[in-house]
C-alpha cells in the first residue's frame, strides 16, 4: 500500500468531496423558503463528512479517536441521505440525481465501514 500523506489524497475523501459540491450547486435551486431548513441541513451534512474523514486522517495515531470520527462521518453520510430522500420527495431533485448522488453515498458509506473495521491499514503505531 502507498503511503498517503494527506486526507486529501483518500479516495473516500475525494467521493465525499464531489458529492458535497454536487448538492451544493443542485441545493442553489431550491425555494427560498427551504434556505434555513431543508438546503443548509443537507449542506451541513454533505460536508461534515469530509470534515470527519479529515479529522480522523490526523488523528491516526490514536486509534479510537479515529474510528470515532469515522464513525461520525458515517452517520453524516446517512443524515445526508435522509435529507436527500426529502429533497426527492418533495420534489427538488430529479430521481436520477437522486439516484446518482445516494449511491455514491453507499459507496462511501461502505468504505467508511471498512476503514472501521481494518483501523491497523490506516492507525500509526507509536
Amino acid at each position: 500500500m502507498e503511503l498517503i500523506n494527506s486526507h486529501r489524497e483518500l479516495k473516500v475523501y475525494q467521493m465525499a468531496f464531489k458529492n458535497a459540491m454536487d448538492i451544493y450547486h443542485l441545493t442553489k435551486k431550491f425555494p427560498k423558503e427551504e434556505t434555513y431548513s431543508l438546503t443548509s441541513q443537507i449542506r451541513r451534512s454533505s460536508r461534515s463528512v469530509n470534515s470527519n474523514i479529515a479529522e480522523a486522517f490526523r488523528r491516526r495515531q490514536y486509534p479510537k479517536s479515529f474510528l470515532s470520527k469515522l464513525s461520525e462521518s458515517e452517520a453524516e453520510a446517512v443524515e445526508t441521505k435522509n435529507w436527500l430522500d426529502f429533497s426527492l420527495a418533495c420534489e427538488y431533485l430529479s430521481v436520477e440525481n437522486h439516484r446518482i448522488i445516494d449511491t455514491e453515498y453507499d459507496k462511501i458509506i461502505g468504505m467508511l465501514v471498512i476503514m472501521q473495521r481494518f483501523p491497523e491499514k490506516w492507525t500509526i503505531k507509536t
